[in-house]
């Protein structure tokens, strides 16, 4: 017998036993447990787009404050020699 006949015996030996009872609500668990992940994605989604904007918004408050681009003043004044 080849690996493939193998397989093959192996998966028709498990069809021939008498399959396992299927609870009868079990369609209603599964849209109610579909549900709830869907609910629970949604939250997380919506979290991270509402700190991924708060992040902005904190950047652009602390940007325009600062103000990143300009050059700095100088902090000492070059010497006078004109007395």
């Amino acid at each position: 017998m080849t690996r493939h006949e193998d397989k093959e015996a192996a998966v028709r030996r498990l069809l021939d036993t008498p399959h396992p009872p299927v609870p009868g609500n079990l369609a209603g668990q599964a849209a109610e447990r579909g549900s709830r992940l869907l609910r629970r994605n949604r939250v997380a989604r919506r979290a991270a787009w509402t700190l991924f904007a708060l992040a902005v918004l904190a950047f652009v408050l602390w940007a325009s404050v600062a103000q990143p681009w300009q050059v700095p003043a100088a902090e000492t004044t070059p010497p006078f020699d004109g007395l």
